[in-house]
């Protein structure tokens, strides 16, 4: 699949283009500055042989994403989501996004709309399926890109085929993936991420997350290694 990685520069997005390249999709790097974005899907393309990569703006990686991912702070996502607007229009958007208070991450400040997810539906329009999903779970989990994680993802969304989309990428990371509902439960898991920033804090750990009990065995993450494709020596 042509994953397009808006914010693709941070830490979280560029650990998100590493476990979807080794699954084997074609990972389409954006940034506001296409030369940052140049550089990182050029460093990433070293890092994972056989990984296709691609660097450019944020505008032309939607344009060339099926599913389109959100990766970026709050301050920077309703401007974001006007700029992208006309071109995910019959995409799934997959929004990771947490309004966190600026002056304190271990508060919210949720849109009118309700949750991120429900801010990015309304902008967006009926056409676009957007899929809250990836939000409890800090970058740090994704740093040894080959290991399973030992993390739930709880992914919500009105759309039955685009959130199947979502359960079925969020597998290919290496995470066990739920149905948590539909998208006005967005605002719970987007609530969830500032509770673990401050149980990290008061028990000085970096990446508490969520994990579900009593759910079936057939929910496990598949791998996230295809053959041909596999990480240089300087990635470990």
């Amino acid at each position: 699949m042509k994953i397009a990685i808006l914010g693709g520069t941070g830490k979280e997005g560029k650990a998100l283009a590493r476990r979807w390249a080794l699954a084997g999709n074609t990972i389409f790097i954006g940034s506001r500055q296409r030369e940052k974005a140049l550089r990182i899907a050029e460093e990433l393309s070293q890092e994972i042989r056989g990984g296709r990569f691609e660097g450019g703006t944020n505008e032309e990686a939607a344009e060339k994403g099926e599913v389109v991912v959100l990766a970026v702070t709050s301050r920077g996502h309703r401007g974001l989501l006007l700029q992208m607007r006309d071109r995910v229009q019959g995409k799934v958007v997959i929004d990771v996004t947490v309004p966190l208070h600026p002056q304190n991450p271990t508060r919210l400040a949720f849109p009118v709309e309700g949750s991120a997810a429900q801010e990015a539906q309304t902008l967006l329009g009926p056409d676009v399926n957007v899929v809250g999903a990836l939000h409890n779970l800090s970058a740090h989990r994704y740093d040894e890109a080959e290991n399973p994680i030992d993390c739930d993802a709880l992914v919500c969304g009105d759309d039955a085929g685009a959130k199947q989309v979502v359960l079925d990428l969020v597998r290919e990371l290496g995470v066990r993936a739920i149905d948590a509902g539909s998208l006005e439960n967005a605002v719970f898991l987007e609530g969830m991420t500032a509770v673990l920033l401050g149980i990290n804090r008061r028990y000085g750990v970096k990446a508490a997350c969520v994990e579900i009990s009593g759910l079936p065995h057939v929910l496990k993450p598949v791998g996230t290694r295809l053959p041909g494709t596999q990480l240089s020596q300087k990635s470990h």
